[in-house]
């Protein structure tokens, strides 16, 4: 008798329901326009994300602020972007009203780019730094969070990750690195103190019991002081603040957790594993199943990392490739507990229509993600972002991209 396949069987998440087990993760792709708005390439790939039907579609880290910013062309939500932000959502539902369309909102902190914004930390970090934030200021930045959920919602979005991972704003808080003598610092009560208050108030501010609030949270960043971390000079793994962090928004109304790790700017390999050395997807596992045991059942846990196990031809060793594949370790871990669902980061820009061609049994048709990381090579470049495997625009755009840079280098040896 053929086994049910867990990832086309529907999830509930608070009052809503998921229509299978496959989440698109925010990917930032630096395709707005100047007042932080969608463009046509934006609409070209969401409509994508859309017809693959997927359960939950996570926009990408939309900041609630462009005085402080990570990318030049960030998707932003404030006021000035509720009509083109309104008429965004409804032209997606139109495409496909089954997916939640859940809004990832940031605010990029010692992460923001001096180029064009400024920089701001709450405790300098080697090699990033910043403008020390005062504790009014990270008031005024709870604020925006507020009211970026107040649009999210009067806009049509289905719920909100507020972003606590990845080495920005919610991270850096939290991290036992932020030792510093302050209201949002020291203290394990004060270092939860931004989450929790502003998790408190957009659910007290928004007031829709429909309305879906969580978190991607990453569980153990891997440098010394990171989040996960048993200290402030140590990156000896601890996870006792994680899993009580996890508890405490559970506490105050999140419905789902997208479990996830690294900090991208530091850890990526950690954060995205890499398709040559690929093992630490293995830990995210352990990530996710420590995650969901902490929580009632009635919270979806999401977990990340899974692109890389493609379709079973990877270099993961002393496996057998049938049961070394994303649809594999998919089934399992849902049906054995480990996490509710999985979300799909790079291998969504690799192929939107994933789960449709599996739900349809077409899996030789999906285009696999080959981690490359060509993609965060554009974006880090501050280019508009892509897969360079399979959508030629973008790879034309990076080759070009290298040329030049080839170019400038050869005059000035």
């Amino acid at each position: 008798m053929k086994q049910e396949n867990m990832l086309f069987t529907p999830l509930y998440i608070g009052t809503k329901t998921a229509v299978n087990r496959i989440a698109i993760n925010a990917m930032e792709c630096c395709d707005s326009d100047e007042n932080g708005n969608p463009t046509e390439t934006t609409y070209r790939r969401y409509e994508r994300h859309f017809e693959g039907n997927s359960g939950v579609i996570v926009l990408e880290a939309i900041t609630v602020s462009y005085e402080s910013r990570s990318r030049l062309h960030q998707l932003s939500v404030m006021p000035r972007n509720s009509k083109a932000l309104s008429k965004f959502v409804s032209e997606m539902k139109k495409i496909n009203d089954k997916p939640l369309f859940i809004w990832q909102l940031t605010h990029s902190g010692e992460l923001s780019h001096t180029d064009f914004s400024r920089r701001v930390c709450v405790k300098p970090l080697p090699g990033f730094g910043g403008d020390l934030l005062s504790e009014e200021e990270v008031e005024k930045i709870m604020d925006e969070f507020v009211l970026a959920a107040k649009i999210a919602h009067d806009c049509g979005a289905d719920g909100i990750d507020f972003k606590l991972c990845h080495g920005y704003l919610g991270s850096q808080i939290l991290r036992p690195y932020n030792d510093r003598k302050w209201k949002y610092g020291g203290s394990w009560k004060n270092r939860t103190r931004f989450a929790y208050e502003t998790y408190e108030r957009m659910v007290r501010e928004v007031n829709d019991p429909d309305f879906l609030i969580g978190s991607k949270v990453s569980i153990w960043e891997g440098f010394p002081g990171g989040q996960g971390s048993a200290g402030p000079d140590t990156a000896i793994m601890d996870l006792t603040e994680s899993l009580d962090l996890v508890k405490g928004l559970e506490q105050r109304g999140a419905k789902f957790i997208i479990v996830s790790a690294g900090s991208p700017s530091i850890t990526l390999a950690l954060s995205q594993p890499d398709r040559r050395i690929p093992d630490d997807a293995y830990l995210h596992h352990t990530f996710q199943k420590a995650v969901k045991d902490s929580l009632k059942k009635k919270t979806a846990v999401i977990g990340s990392a899974y692109s890389v196990f493609r379709n079973g031809k990877n270099n993961l060793l002393a496996v057998k490739p049938e049961e070394s594949s994303l649809e594999y370790w998919g089934n399992k871990n849902i049906k054995d507990g480990v996490c509710d669902m999985i979300a799909i980061g790079r291998q969504s820009l690799a192929d939107s229509l994933l789960p449709k061609k599996l739900e349809e049994g077409k899996s030789d048709e999906v285009n696999w993600c080959t981690a490359c990381d060509n993609c965060i090579e554009l974006l880090i470049r501050q280019r508009n972002v892509g897969c360079c495997t399979y959508d030629k625009p973008y790879s034309e755009a990076l080759k070009k991209i290298r040329r030049e840079e080839g170019a400038l280098k050869g005059k000035h040896t």
